[in-house]
Parts: structure tokens; C-alpha cells; sequence
């Protein structure tokens, strides 16, 4: 393995940090995988699985935050056999304000980061220490962001807009989307698949899971997203609240004396399946308990009927239907969740067939449908592989053409 070059995933969410080596010039398992989960929590665990030697392992271990979760990470890759080929580290990069493409990550990319730390302070800080911490430790490998909200871009002006003074949408209060490399993903995965002719379709893709949001795509461009400024925004989703009443925000500091920071808190770690069901946050969980857990079937009730109305939504959105995914943990997994929701919708022209849904199949739509319905198991972790492995190739081209060697990160800091 020592002989090929090799390439970095990393994929830092608010609670965890997933990573996944892939060989650069066969991406497609990879060879190393796993993550850090429940970071800060007592619960917290660091689990991998190693294709080559087919073994898989989970470690419950005390992490008490992002840095010391990179840090982990960090010194258990350095040990293991492959490390000292990778040649670039792709970065998962939530919030990209204005970015359509993945690019190498220079000081000036960090600064410009950390002055949007405030619109999503969930996610964007821990990517970005992350990041840091890899540059100190190994600073002739080429760093890579690759951006959720570049899917996004595409978005209509008026999809963009926020209904609230002009002067804040120049500032970059905005709507931009989330879960883009999941879409992107999909949008790839439909275009493999056979009778699909994706620049004529109008396609709804839903990606349901602890985070939650749907786009629809019209000639391969996304017009429309549920998540907007925030990747708190949209529909309920596990501890995430989900569009949410701005009166409740000036109730709950007015009356109920609530800090700002108690109340990201709140729409953040306390609300959706969580806050609703008052017992978990888990769908799994809440559709074993629902019959005789009125509070867990509301919250799945309500977490069907959030969905089914955007599908809705951004059908006349499209001004029509021809495909619809589901992906996610949720999206991919449940078959009450995906039958739920498509229930009463066959004036869109989608009929499920049972027996195929409950199966997980990938098309679960029967035959007459008029909507053909997928399930997809998504992979952010391979596509940003391929998005960083295109950055890396272009910039190796380009020493190339130049005739010098760049070490890019280093070069860099002494700008």
C-alpha cells in the first residue's frame, strides 16, 4: 500500500467526525473508514473498519471536544499503514457563502470562514479547527474544501431571498441550502441508473435523516431548498427544530428570560423528533414506540406530514414530477416514513408498491406510476473524495505545466 498514493476524507458534523482513505486512482472503497461519535457526550465512541485486512472495531474512548477529537483522529491515522502516501485531505465544509466549486484552502479561505462562523456556529468553527490541525501537523498535504452549499448556487434569485430588509441580503443574509454533497451525489447516482434522462426531468430529492432537507432540481439545477440561511432551518429533524415562528424567539427571550445562546441550544439539540416526542430523537426508536407512545406518533406523524407538504410544494415549484428520491438514514431505511408520506399523493402521479418498499428496494414505485420513486443510499464521504482528488489532479497539472513542484500549503502560509 506504501507504493500508491492515496487520498483523505474528512467529514466533521456537529457531534462527530467521519473519515474515509480512499486509493487516488480508485475511488470507490475505501480502504479505511469509520469516525468519532457523540463528541462531548458520555457515550462517545471511535469505530473503523479496514477493508484490506477485514477488520472492524469500536472503541468507546472520552472526547471532550472538537480539538481533541481531530487530535485523536489524527494520531490513530498517522499510525496506520497508508498514511504517509495521502497526497491531498478532502474537507467537508458546511456554510461556502458563494463557492460553486471545491478549492484548495489558503489562509485567505480560513479568514473568510471564520467571518461566517456566526451563520452556522453548529458546524463551521469545529470544520474549521479541524482543518487547522492537519495544516500544523501536515503541512505539505494539499487541503481541500468542498462545499455543501455549492449545490445551491444555481437557486433562482427569488428563492434566495429572505423577506426581511434589503440591506441584510447584501451583508449575505441570505437562503443558500445545505446537504449538497449529498445531492450532488444523488443527482450522479439517478444519472447511472437506466431510463432516466436527468437534464429533462424534474426531479425532488429527499435526504431524511438526523438533518433533514429536500431539494428540487429542474434541467440538472437546483430551484429550490428547504434548509436556507441555516441548516436549522426547513423541516423538523432530530433535535433540530426546523422552520420555526420568529414570534416564539422574541416570546422565549422576552417572558421566558432566554439567552441567545440557550435558545440556539434549544432549536438545536432540544427540539424536533427529540422535543416533540420528549423521549428520543432516534425514528427507529419512535415508530417501535408510537402504538403506545402518543407522543412518539405525533412526532412521527408530523415528521411525515412536514415532508409530504415541501414534496408538494416543489412539485408546483417544478410544474410537475418525474422522479423522486429518497436518501438519508430515514429516507433509506424506513419504509413507514417513505409509505406515510407518499400516502395521498397519487394526484402527483406517484404509486408506491408496497411489497418493494418495504423491502428497501431501489425502485419502489410500481409499475404505473407516473413518478418513478427511488431509494439511494447516499455517500458525501466519496464524493468529496472526487471532488478533492479533481482539485489535486488540476493543481499536480498545472506544477506540471510550470515545470516547478508546489508544496500548495506551505507555499501559502507565506503569502
Amino acid at each position: 500500500m506504501e507504493n500508491r498514493q492515496n487520498l483523505l476524507v474528512i467529514n466533521g458534523g456537529s457531534s462527530s467526525i467521519k473519515f474515509a482513505m480512499y486509493q487516488a486512482d480508485n475511488i470507490s472503497v475505501p480502504i479505511l473508514s469509520g469516525g468519532l461519535e457523540n463528541i462531548g457526550k458520555d457515550n462517545s465512541r471511535f469505530s473503523f473498519i479496514n477493508s484490506i485486512n477485514n477488520v472492524k472495531e469500536t472503541i468507546p474512548v472520552e472526547i471532550e471536544n472538537h480539538a481533541s477529537a481531530a487530535g485523536y483522529l489524527l494520531a490513530w491515522l498517522e499510525k496506520q499503514d497508508g498514511f504517509s502516501t495521502i497526497k491531498v485531505v478532502g474537507h467537508r465544509i458546511v456554510h461556502g457563502m458563494q463557492h460553486t466549486n471545491a478549492t484548495t484552502i489558503s489562509p485567505e479561505l480560513l479568514n473568510e470562514l471564520k467571518q461566517i462562523c456566526p451563520y452556522d456556529p453548529e458546524h463551521l468553527p469545529a470544520e474549521i479547527k479541524l482543518v487547522e490541525i492537519f495544516i500544523s501537523r501536515h503541512p505539505s498535504i494539499m487541503q481541500v474544501a468542498c462545499f455543501d452549499t455549492a449545490f445551491h448556487t444555481t437557486m433562482p434569485h427569488t428563492a434566495q431571498l429572505l423577506p426581511i430588509p434589503r440591506m441584510y441580503f447584501e451583508r449575505g443574509i441570505k437562503r443558500y441550502g445545505f446537504h449538497g454533497l449529498s445531492y450532488t451525489y444523488l443527482i450522479e447516482a439517478l444519472q447511472t441508473m437506466p431510463g432516466h434522462d436527468i437534464p429533462n426531468e424534474k426531479i425532488i430529492l429527499a435526504h431524511l435523516g438526523s438533518g433533514t432537507s429536500l431539494a428540487a432540481v429542474k434541467h440538472r439545477e437546483c430551484i429550490d431548498t428547504s434548509m436556507g440561511f441555516t441548516p436549522t432551518s426547513g423541516l423538523l429533524m432530530g433535535s433540530r427544530t426546523g422552520d420555526l415562528d420568529p414570534g416564539v424567539a422574541w416570546y422565549l427571550m422576552q417572558v421566558e428570560k432566554m439567552t441567545p445562546e440557550q435558545f440556539n441550544q434549544l432549536i438545536n439539540h432540544k427540539s424536533g423528533l427529540l422535543g416533540i416526542s420528549g423521549s428520543s430523537d432516534d425514528m427507529k426508536e419512535l415508530i417501535k414506540r408510537k402504538p403506545s407512545d402518543a407522543h412518539a406518533a405525533e412526532a412521527f406523524e408530523l415528521f411525515c406530514y412536514q415532508t409530504k407538504k415541501f414534496i408538494g410544494s416543489y412539485a408546483a415549484a417544478l410544474e410537475g414530477l418525474d422522479t423522486l428520491v429518497f436518501s438519508g438514514g430515514i429516507g433509506e431505511h424506513s419504509p413507514d416514513v417513505r409509505s406515510q408520506v407518499c400516502d395521498g399523493l397519487d394526484f402527483l402521479g406517484i404509486q408506491l408498491d408496497e411489497i418493494k418498499n418495504m423491502n428497501n428496494a431501489v425502485t419502489i414505485s410500481t409499475a404505473a406510476s407516473k413518478v418513478t420513486v427511488h431509494v439511494i443510499k447516499t455517500d458525501e464521504q466519496i464524493m468529496i473524495a472526487r471532488l478533492a482528488a479533481e482539485v489535486w489532479m488540476n493543481e499536480r497539472e498545472k506544477s506540471n505545466k510550470s515545470g516547478e513542484i508546489i508544496n500548495i500549503n506551505s507555499a501559502r502560509q507565506h503569502e
